[in-house]
């Protein structure tokens, strides 16, 4: 049995398609289900912060995991074109990643 021919891929934007930019990103799991929750951190004092959530998408465990795969090798091609991305030490814990 050969391999099926590929199919041509369209991208379409539909009129809800929105973009933004998020410097929070929490992360919740289910049996069925992962949840990305994405929002803009801000600091209005030394001693808050508050994180504005604006958007929430769900993935099947299938796609959640391909999701990692695409993104560790975005990274790796980033890191190798223009050097390693260092996270402060305070970021690195498990959990949500602000």
């Amino acid at each position: 049995m050969g391999i099926p021919p590929q199919a041509n891929i369209k991208l379409v934007s539909t009129q809800e398609y929105r973009e933004g930019y998020a410097n929070s990103v929490q992360v919740r799991a289910s049996v069925w289900d992962f949840l990305l929750v994405f929002g803009r951190l801000q600091q209005p004092s030394a001693s808050e912060v508050e994180i504005h959530n604006f958007q929430g998408v769900y993935l099947s465990p299938q796609q959640a995991k391909a999701l990692v795969t695409i993104l560790e090798q975005n990274v790796i091609q980033y890191e190798k074109t223009f050097g390693e991305i260092k996270l402060d030490a305070s970021m690195q814990q498990q959990g949500s990643v602000n």
